[in-house]
């Protein structure tokens, strides 16, 4: 079971939650039952776990206290499995009663209870688990709930023994359900396994992974173990969200729309389907029996991530759609090899995560998670939001949130193209209001240049050479293996030219008549329009030549090239590289291999974009 990293929005906000709460002290402890009334009323747990097994928990989630009546949900889906929801309905109903949990609520006509969360219904329910003797059926309860909880669970023998000498009402409940005949064994002995089961030990975390077992269909996300038949899942789920909370039950699914249970010893677990499970522990109890802080707790939850069941996002694809490194995947910069080597070995530190479908609440609390797990200590994360369809406040805030983390430990963070969300950036700019963060956020339209951006401050950061400085020509890729002399020979034939900010060098379409080295700045590759409607498809910076495909073929340019800032270039004739062949064959021969391995770095790093987007895809 993985928990929490600490830098989480969400766990943040279950601290925020926590300390929100833990002054509320309405209600009283349970007293009816004298071993519960020793609780400690100040104690107070919150937990949630999600269906692929991550926990998140604050205060008091592993204080153990006893299930009490959260045991009824799971007693009742293992008498659907031992008999199937035909017999069982026969025995015991499924409508809400509005009757306290204690009360002798029987039909009228069948004498049967009429669902399985009130005490009459739990105790016809206990009673249908097939066994032999009483120590084999609490026995089977225990198994089913080690099952559920992933660990060993044991009987708390001070509260059973308690829950015993004072369960006279429970008992009278036992025997006339023997008198309709929905109890054909002792029901002496049914109604001490009911005692025995309640007061089964867990903690807040143990509810939490009961609920996100549930929520996953019945297999528990930590063990991989079924707990309950798939085809029982929806029972359980239905009853709990009619019944489960008593004569609070419709307020209960009204305002926080999820399926529950609450206990008398104070816990109360929710379960959102599909998503995850949630555990509160406070002692203190209402009017109805159910703990007071975990029905505000879960109220606010429910409010805040927008966890209603009947209100669910679309959500039909995992919503990380990529994840990768600038080192497994680099900018469109074609840079100097010096600079690709430092990025190779560092670049690890800058982070993409590309989203997509619908983010919510449990849509993005696991790219939250796995960017956190994922990152370390970054230098950048950037957040592509291209194939993301909708996106709402929760997720918004949880981003926004996570980005705030991870500013304040010295990484820079940019969401891209989000030019389809206007309503995002609105939200993101509300919710940080003047704090001044949302420019920087914003920054760069497109992933690559935000990349591009973040390869430049890291190759400051490790005092590699300036991007924008002069190089001697020796360092050039063109110039590779050359001797002095062919260097020489080699300078005296470029024509140098400056370029100013916005200048365009090469138009597309124009006859090739050289190839430019870049001795200066950084120019830009665009396709369709150029700056002010195209796209940017690649850039070059000191070191580098631009323009060698249409040098070699003869084909007209197929780009616009354009300087970013002051350029400076210098231009290899076409007609004198052919006259060396004639007078420097060898020199040609160089020239010719060096632009040959210039683009197959190109080609090579094409080859290696398709990998990595093949390999992170989820």
């Amino acid at each position: 079971m993985a928990t929490a990293h600490t830098l989480s929005p969400i766990q943040s906000f279950l601290d925020a939650l926590r300390a929100k709460y833990a002054d509320y002290r309405e209600g009283e402890v349970a007293t009816y039952i004298p071993e519960l009334a020793k609780a400690d009323p100040e104690l107070f747990g919150i937990c949630i776990a999600t269906t692929d097994g991550y926990v998140y928990e604050v205060g008091d989630s592993r204080q153990n206290f006893t299930i009490q009546s959260i045991s009824k949900p799971f007693v009742y889906g293992l008498a659907l499995d031992d008999h199937g929801a035909e017999l069982i309905l026969r025995k015991v109903g499924v409508e809400p009663s509005g009757d306290a949990f204690n009360a002798i609520s029987l039909h009228k006509v069948t004498g049967c209870p009429l669902n399985p969360m009130i005490n009459a219904g739990a105790i016809a329910t206990t009673g249908q688990i097939v066994a032999d003797s009483p120590e084999q059926r609490i026995g089977r309860i225990l198994e089913m709930f080690a099952r559920y909880s992933g660990r060993p669970m044991a009987i708390d023998q001070d509260v059973y023994e308690s829950e015993s000498r004072t369960g006279h009402r429970n008992r009278a409940i036992g025997h006339l359900l023997r008198n309709f005949d929905v109890l054909v064994d002792d029901p002496t002995a049914t109604v001490d396994a009911y005692f025995r089961q309640c007061a089964i030990s867990v903690t807040c975390a143990d509810l939490a992974l009961l609920g996100a077992t549930l929520a996953n269909q019945g297999l528990n996300p930590v063990t991989g173990q079924r707990a309950i038949k798939e085809q029982h899942v929806e029972n359980v789920l239905s009853v709990m969200a009619s019944c489960g909370m008593y004569d609070f039950s419709g307020g209960w699914i009204y305002n926080v729309g999820m399926p529950a249970k609450s206990g008398v010893a104070g816990g109360v677990l929710a379960v959102l389907p599909g998503q995850l499970g949630i555990g509160v522990y406070s002692p203190r109890l209402d009017a109805q029996g159910n703990s007071a802080r975990a029905l505000k707790v879960c109220e606010e939850l429910s409010r805040a991530w927008e966890l209603h069941q009947f209100n669910p996002p679309y959500c039909p694809q995992t919503s990380r759609r990529l994840a990768y490194t600038a080192a497994e995947r680099s900018s469109s910069r074609t840079r100097h090899s010096s600079h690709r080597g430092f990025l190779r070995e560092h670049g690890q530190r800058i982070h993409v995560v590309e989203m997509q479908s619908n983010l919510a609440f449990s849509t993005t609390e696991p790219i939250v998670r796995a960017v956190l797990e994922r990152v370390g200590r970054p230098l950048a994360v950037i957040l592509d939001f291209h194939h993301v369809s909708a996106i709402n406040g929760v997720a918004v805030r949880m981003l926004v949130d996570l980005a705030e983390a991870l500013s304040r430990r010295g990484a820079m963070v940019h969401f891209t193209h989000t030019h389809r969300h206007e309503v995002m950036r609105n939200q993101v700019a509300s919710y940080l209001a003047d704090r001044g963060e949302v420019e920087a956020l914003f920054r760069y339209h497109s992933t690559d240049g935000a990349i591009e951006r973040c390869e430049d401050v890291l190759l400051e950061e490790l005092n590699a050479s300036a991007v924008s400085s002069q190089r001697n020509l020796d360092e050039y890729e063109i110039t590779a293996a050359l001797t002095e002399e062919e260097i020489s020979l080699f300078a005296s034939l470029l024509k140098h030219r400056s370029h100013a900010s916005g200048e365009k060098i090469i138009s597309s379409g124009e006859e090739a008549t050289n190839l430019l080295l870049i001795t200066k700045g950084v120019v830009g590759v665009w396709l369709g329009g150029g700056a002010s409607e195209g796209n940017r498809v690649a850039s070059f910076s000191v070191g580098t030549m631009v323009g060698e495909m249409a040098f070699l073929d003869g084909a007209r340019r197929s780009a616009d090239v354009i300087a970013e800032g002051e350029v400076e270039t210098a231009a290899f004739e076409i007609a004198d590289f052919v006259r060396l062949q004639q007078s420097h064959p060898g020199l040609h021969t160089k020239i010719l291999r060096n632009i040959a391995v210039s683009l197959a770095t190109k080609l090579r790093k094409v080859n290696q974009d398709v990998s990595v987007l093949s390999a992170a895809r989820d």
